[in-house]
């Protein structure tokens, strides 16, 4: 499913109150990330140099952000000398048209893809579709989305949503019309699960001549690019297939090898709560036998990359580790943000990316109660409650709230004025109603006005002489 997808949804609180009386939802989603959250933590106490290696990859990515565009240059020059080609896209629709002609000019009319957000944020299976090219997604969670005609709701693991249940009824009723039909009487055993998966891939892995996928990483020193999996999937498809083009966002960029060796450390047990990645495949240009083609992809990066506060939502290495331990994203899931990259991250990333003109893109700096919680899990410190109050101060208000506002600053701006409207409160506390009326009564429909005191504690003081009388 394609960020187009999710357009014309309504604004998150919509989404998130529809999905909390989900209680099967809710069930799932809490089983599981508190699972990852748990293998997380203790794999991340095991390193005493936890904090100096989060620090690192900070510096290291802020660095290459400032310097994005030399070292943009020094991997195109790299990947062109290395037998790869390298295309630009300034947006969705230019990187979409350049991955179907290319796939067009090799005369297939399939691919098998590797699990990459780059590509649903631009919508690419639909695209391809209307040029007449079938993608098939080969990550298993990505297949059980594609299969079900379901929307990703997580950026690690998309099926989250899903139980075993679920997921063997949709292999059952949908796996034959993409292929290899799911074996007679499949249990929802995890082993029987994927045994089905491996039997409906493996056909489509030797039968497809075109490959797309995105990349965790790119190598600016050697042209080198870098994918990150769980299954073996991603090697299959990196290696087998006669083309192979790669979608990926300009800021998946690291200067050298060295600081790889950091992000090694840190996406794994940040991502899945493990020491290492089972798989970790590297490539650099074309190899024999196979043409690579390399899509750098802007769409609207530049554009926060001006923004001095929340240029750091570029700094995401797509580990998730904000979704797992967010209250918010526990009880509403993915799908009620609207956008392929859900939880902490995509409340400040979607409204930037795709601006803020839409109900739902407006509403999502708001899906937080600002805990931190999101910023101390974080491998690359991403201040995620920094960048949500700088969005909200962007966001166009009701002018009753822009009123509001203006006569609380009113009150504030003298001693005198807050101290007349704290006595008027209190003689006036008995009339104060439980839900407020009019366009103040969203405030009060999930929160309780506080008692009013029947004296304020500057008064107080100054009674008691602070608490001397």
């Amino acid at each position: 499913m394609s960020g187009g997808t999710f357009l014309g949804m309504p604004a998150f609180p919509r989404n998130a109150a529809a999905a909390v009386q989900d209680s099967q939802l809710r069930f799932n989603l809490r089983k599981a990330t508190h699972t990852i959250r748990g293998k997380r933590a203790s794999v991340v106490a095991e390193l005493p140099d936890w904090a100096e290696l989060r620090a690192a990859g900070k510096e290291i990515k802020d660095h290459t952000l400032r310097n994005l565009d030399r070292y943009l240059l020094q991997l195109e020059e790299a990947v062109t000398a290395a037998g790869g080609h390298v295309h630009w896209a300034a947006d969705a629709a230019e990187a979409n048209r350049i991955v179907a002609d290319l796939v067009k000019a090799t005369g297939e009319t399939s691919v098998v893809k590797v699990k990459s957000m780059a590509t649903q944020e631009i919508g690419l299976n639909e695209a391809l579709q209307e040029e007449g090219i079938t993608a098939y997604e080969t990550d298993l969670a990505e297949l059980i989305v594609q299969l079900g005609d379901d929307w990703p709701s997580h950026i690690l693991v998309p099926a989250i949503h899903r139980n075993r249940s679920e997921i063997r009824e949709i292999f059952q009723e949908k796996m034959a019309s993409y292929g290899r039909a799911a074996p007679e009487g499949l249990t929802d055993e995890p082993r029987a699960l994927a045994e089905a998966a491996r039997l409906h891939l493996r056909e489509r892995f030797l039968s497809t001549k075109v490959a797309v996928s995105g990349a965790n990483f790119m190598i600016a020193e050697t042209g080198t690019l870098v994918v990150l999996e769980s299954e073996g999937n991603g090697r299959m498809c990196l290696t087998l297939p006669e083309t192979l083009i790669s979608v990926v966002g300009i800021e998946k960029l690291l200067p050298s090898w060295r600081d790889l060796e950091v992000f090694l450390q840190l996406l794994p047990r940040s991502s899945t709560g493990e020491r290492m990645n089972p798989y970790t495949s590297t490539w650099t240009g074309a190899v024999e036998g196979q043409e690579f083609h390399l899509v750098l992809l802007d769409n609207g990066r530049t554009r926060v990359l001006a923004d001095e506060v929340g240029r750091q939502a570029l700094r995401c290495i797509r580990c998730s580790a904000c979704l797992n331990v967010c209250p918010v994203y526990e009880r509403a899931g993915g799908h009620a943000y609207g956008s392929v990259y859900p939880g902490p991250i995509g409340a400040i990333l979607t409204p930037q990316l795709r601006g803020m003109g839409s109900a739902l893109d407006a509403s999502l700096p708001y899906a937080s109660t600002l805990c931190g919680a999101c910023f101390d899990a974080c491998p690359v410190a991403i201040d995620i409650p920094e960048v949500l109050v700088h969005l909200r101060g962007k966001a166009r208000h009701p002018r009753a709230e822009r009123l509001g506002m203006r006569a609380a600053g009113w009150v504030f701006d003298r001693p005198a004025r807050l101290a007349g409207a704290q006595r008027l409160g209190a003689r006036l506390r008995r009339f104060v109603p439980g839900r407020l009326p009019g366009p103040l009564a969203g405030w009060t429909d999930t929160r309780d006005i506080p008692d009013i005191p029947a004296e304020s504690f500057r008064d107080w003081w100054d009674r008691t002489d602070g608490g001397a009388r």
